[in-house]
């Protein structure tokens, strides 16, 4: 597996993305919005516009219908965050990242990329005991696949959503999220129809960087009023700065009078 770190990783999130697809032949149709936008040096967007279209709305297999369009909100409404945590999970950082979470009474978003989560089912498990959700961050992290062809994407979904539910013992992903944000219409549709809402982000907390645990805890205190949905990892080498500035932030984040929640499905 290939990691990319520095400035630009995860500095490309997709600008926007309006428009129409056709689905393997379907007749329906669905808008695509556009997500947060992530550009080395830029802010990140506020959280995309809900929208009320016909076809915004795919059925998922539980039969609740998921939307296609990337959620940033947070299911405890204007003063919820969401904690979500990527790319693991990983033997050293995740068990400490659970930790943390435990200690402040914290529920988040695990976004799984497949090959790990293949090769740590006890770590999955532990994440679903404690009350986590999962998420779909595909099977090798490539930041590029929203420029490979839609089979595949599709393979990179799929793959990982089985990898992943199968470490759990059979608990699915309810999100999805691409690497980088490299969402397309064609992933968001396909995520949606399995049951996975796409799932963006308003803060990055530059962890992945290794800035400073200092650097860390600033980004997200001021950027925290962009929405709530922040990004942090618990994978793609040392984490132990998001480990401290999780120790931080979450006590301070209760302090400001937020409560901590779940995307909006």
């Amino acid at each position: 597996m290939v990691w990319r770190g520095g400035q630009g990783w995860y500095g490309r999130m997709l600008a926007a993305a309006v428009g129409v697809t056709a689905v393997a032949a379907a007749t329906s149709v669905w808008t695509a919005q556009a997500g947060p936008v992530e550009r080395p040096g830029a802010r990140a967007g506020a959280p995309a516009p809900s929208s009320s279209a016909a076809g915004t709305h795919s059925q998922g297999p539980a039969g609740v219908p998921v939307s296609a369009v990337i959620a940033h909100a947070s299911d405890l409404g204007a003063r919820g965050v969401n904690i979500t945590i990527d790319d693991g999970p990983d033997p050293v950082w995740t068990p400490r990242v659970l930790q943390v979470l435990r200690d402040n009474g914290v529920k988040a978003t695990f976004c799984m990329v497949g090959t790990q989560a293949q090769a740590h089912p006890d770590l999955v498990k532990a994440v679903v005991a404690a009350g986590h959700r999962l998420c779909d961050h595909t099977v090798s992290h490539d930041t590029t696949m929203d420029k490979k062809p839609e089979a595949y994407q599709s393979q990179q979904i799929l793959d990982a959503e089985r990898m992943i539910t199968k470490a759990s013992g059979g608990v699915r992903p309810m999100y999805y999220r691409a690497p980088g944000g490299a969402f397309t219409p064609f992933s968001r549709q396909l995520a949606a129809s399995h049951g996975m809402r796409p799932l963006g982000w308003n803060v990055d907390s530059k962890d992945f960087e290794r800035p400073g645990t200092n650097a860390v805890v600033a980004t997200v205190q001021h950027e925290i009023a962009n929405g709530p949905t922040v990004l942090f990892h618990d994978a793609g080498g040392d984490r132990s700065q998001t480990v401290a500035a999780l120790r931080e932030v979450l006590p301070w984040l209760k302090q400001q009078g937020y409560s901590f929640g779940f995307p909006v499905r």
